[in-house]
This record gives C-alpha cells, structure tokens and sequence, in this order.
C-alpha cells in the first residue's frame, strides 16, 4: 500500500474529478493518507485502514517510513546532486513536505510535475501547485501505465535536455508483474537524460503478517498492492548507479535520526536512488 495511487478507474476522460470520486468503496491514496493522519477520507477508507492496522499495527509507521524517505530522498536530490527538475509520480493526496515544498526550501527555482490518477488527488491538486516565485509546479492526471503520456505532459513543464529526478514512492506496488512495472519504468527512464535520478520505495513481502494484512485490503479495496521480494525491488535499478547506501530497508537510506527514531533497521519495505550513467 501507500499514500500513491496508480490505479486506471476506468472512467471517461470527459468524466470531472468530482464525479470519478467513489466514496462507497476504500481507495489506496485515501487509505494511505487516513493512516498518517489526513483528513480526506470517507468511512470506507476508515474501516479498512482499520482493520489493516488491526491485523499488522506497524503499517501506520511504514507509511511515516517512506514518507521520511521522501524528503530525505529530494533533500539529497535538489542539494548534493544539484537535480532542480522532479517528476513525481503517483503524487497521493497533498500533506506536509510534498516534494515541491521540500525541493524549493533547497534551491526555490526547481520545477516539479506531480502524476495522479486518482480524482480526490486532483481536487485537491492546487495544494500541490503553491510553486516558488523561482520555480515551478504542474499536475497532470495520468496513469502510470501510460509513460508515453506522462511524458509528452510532463515536457511543456520540464526540459528534457537537463537531468531530472523521477520519483516511484510506493506507486509501483500498484502495478501488477502482468503488467510488467520494471518496462514502465525502464520507459520512462530511457526519456530522461544522463545525469537523472531514480528514487522508488516499494513494500516487501518478507513479513506472513503484513502480506496477510495485504491481501486482505486487497479483498475489499477498488485497488490492489502487490509486495515483492527485496531482490524484485533491486531490479528497478538494474541500469543505474547505486547512491550509496544502495537499495536497503527504507528507514534505513541516509536516516535523519530525529525523523525515525525508534524505527527499527528491518521495515518491510525497500528503496534507494540511482543516477542514470552517461
């Protein structure tokens, strides 16, 4: 799961945000945002995000996880790589420290293109677009398996010519091995120019409880999560250069000691960030 969400909703592109929104069943971005203690979200959401804390009680601290990894990942991004073009897709609903927020505090003339799907996210998608004076932020209401989009989208916004950092936080557990996600990404990868980033962070399925816990949200939400294997997650990085540490436990890349505190080393979810040789 994650607060990023990915899922095609089937509808009509002349359908609004507001009449694509289905409150009666749980959705992965809701649910995700429910569990680090937003407001947007109906009591399906709820009772799902409920009943997964219920069944695996850390989830809510796997949601702080990756979302600590987020910013630490564009701090390290917009700072010592010196990337000021973000390409962030499966955006989830607005909250704090989103990756323009976090980008720009480093160098404000950064320019950053968020990617959702998920028509509560694009309601609420002006929250996303608050762009330093210096730089700049745009939306686009896509879905992940249509890179070719995305791309052609996110080029009024950003210079294909530059580097710029593609971030997958959690949205890649939203796609299926039937729907091979490492060709997606590979897509979008073979777009950017040398000198581009990678960072993903995706769920593990090295816990019985949390793939447990899963399957049951999968059973009752409008969306699935697929975990994978620690070693599945490394594949997405296959034709990168590795960023020290590499790809480990996501509490565990480049950690900011007062944002995890007493996060344990082994969270059942990986990332890293990888640099796009010449």
């Amino acid at each position: 799961m994650t607060d990023h969400s990915a899922g095609n909703t089937g509808n009509t592109p002349q359908d609004g945000p507001s009449d694509r929104i289905r409150s009666d069943r749980p959705h992965s971005a809701r649910v995700w945002g429910y569990l680090l203690g937003g407001k947007e979200n109906y009591p399906a959401d709820r009772q799902v995000g409920d009943m997964i804390q219920e069944m695996f009680p850390d989830i809510a601290l796997l949601a702080r996880v990756q979302r600590y990894f987020l910013a630490r990942a564009v701090r390290f991004l917009a700072g010592e790589a010196g990337i000021r073009q973000f390409l962030d897709i499966g955006a989830g609903l607005p909250t704090v420290d989103n990756t323009h927020e976090v980008a720009q505090r480093v160098a404000p003339e950064c320019r950053i293109v968020y990617v959702d799907n998920d028509p509560l996210v694009l309601v609420h998608a002006q929250a996303l677009l608050t762009s330093t004076p210096e730089g700049a932020c745009d939306y686009i209401d896509a879905d992940v398996r249509d890179p070719e989009l995305i791309l052609r989208k996110a080029a009024k916004a950003l210079d294909f010519t530059r580097p710029i950092a593609l971030t997958l936080l959690g949205i890649m557990g939203q796609i299926p091995d039937s729907d091979d996600p490492w060709g997606i990404v590979e897509h979008l990868l073979d777009a950017l120019p040398a000198g581009s980033y990678l960072a993903l962070s995706d769920g593990t399925n090295t816990n019985a409880t949390l793939n447990h816990a899963i399957e049951t949200y999968n059973a009752n939400s409008a969306s699935s999560y697929h975990l994978r294997s620690p070693d599945q997650i490394a594949r997405f990085f296959d034709r990168l250069e590795p960023v020290e540490p590499g790809v480990v436990p996501t509490s565990m890349w480049r950690p900011d000691l007062p944002d995890i505190g007493d996060t344990p080393a082994n969270v059942d979810s990986m990332c890293g960030v990888g640099h796009k040789p010449a």
